[in-house]
């Protein structure tokens, strides 16, 4: 039997946030072109890119401050052009820099968030107490806000951000300025409280993202250049991955530059009669069962042999400037 009405694809329920085909312009300039993507209940985002890349954008569309010029935009099932106050509801945010009443104590400045939140009676001394506890700000509850350190001060923006219980966060470099104790007091808050609710955070710090997040969304000029699994993304440029090598015995150099998935063989200062390479991979291939076996036949002696972590940032930098080099070629 057929009909002419389009069947619509179901909605999953654990989908909070889905932007299909997104598009921005100001002016002549476009600053969010063709964005897809999409984030469930429960999830902790990484969303990264350059400086002018279109993330403030993005944030900014996903908070209905814009509207998309093309493409949609669903939080929790709803167009967030079309219902966008029922929309701004479901969504947290904490801003860069995190302004706040100075003046004001911490339990008037939450008063005040309720407030503007329309919280009254019983959900008002419920969410309070919630939001209170989960931002562990009992101790300074009275205090003025201008006597905080700066990690209590990203807590009470925070709790406002949550004080409405919402099923979204987006948090926007929330660990800036914190020293090395307060940014593991807000890595382990934000888990907390990614918990039950879709966290996406922007930071310009990779080793926050590599703590925190167990996705990245990475966009450059406008446009998604991965979506990965934090633990994933590496595979996508395997041509950063390297081996260290540390042995004795003789040609271990040019054994090494034969074996197929090498790229090249970067030699370092020896360690008495050790000695040590860099080995850079040019494909996905794990070469070190190769390399023993070179080491067996050639008689070397292997003290060390293992993968070099790779960073984060390293791979943002290869994946943001391949972006770059594909548009000057496609500009020449």
């Amino acid at each position: 039997m057929s009909t002419d009405k389009e069947i619509e694809a179901p909605i999953d329920s654990d989908v909070t946030i889905s932007v299909e085909m997104v598009s921005k312009s100001f002016g002549p300039h476009k600053a969010v072109s063709n964005l897809s993507f999409s984030i469930k209940r429960g999830e902790i985002v990484g969303f990264l890119g350059p400086n002018g890349a279109g993330k403030t954008t993005t944030m900014r569309l996903l908070t209905s401050y814009y509207t998309p010029d093309t493409g949609k935009i669903l939080i929790n099932g709803t167009d967030n052009s079309e219902n966008d106050l029922e929309t701004r509801k479901s969504i947290g945010y904490l801003a860069e820099n995190n302004p706040l009443y100075e003046d004001l104590l911490v339990s008037e400045y939450l008063d005040f968030i309720a407030d503007l939140r329309g919280l009254s009676g019983n959900e008002r001394t419920r969410n309070l107490e919630q939001t209170v506890e989960e931002a562990s700000l009992q101790e300074v509850f009275y205090r003025p806000i201008s006597e905080l350190s700066k990690g209590y001060h990203q807590r009470v923006g925070l709790a406002g951000a949550i004080i409405h219980r919402p099923s979204i966060l987006i948090l926007d470099e929330p660990t800036e300025g914190l020293d090395p104790n307060q940014r593991l007091s807000m890595r382990d808050l934000i888990k907390s409280l990614g918990q039950e609710r879709t966290v996406l955070v922007t930071t310009h710090v990779m080793q926050e993202v590599e703590n925190t997040c167990e996705r990245v969304l990475l966009i450059n000029r406008g446009q998604l250049v991965a979506d990965s699994p934090v633990d994933e993304i590496f595979q996508l440029t395997p041509g950063l991955r390297k081996i260290y090598v540390e042995a004795e015995g003789n040609q271990i150099e040019s054994g090494l530059s034969a074996l197929d998935s090498v790229d090249s063989v970067q030699r370092l200062d020896p360690i008495d009669s050790r000695k040590r390479y860099i080995v850079n991979l040019s494909g996905s291939e794990d070469p070190r069962p190769s390399i023993f076996k070179t080491a067996a036949s050639n008689g070397w002696i292997l003290w060390e042999l293992h993968e070099e972590r790779m960073r984060l940032e390293d791979v943002f930098h290869t994946l943001t400037s391949e972006n770059e080099s594909e548009r000057s070629l496609q500009k020449s």
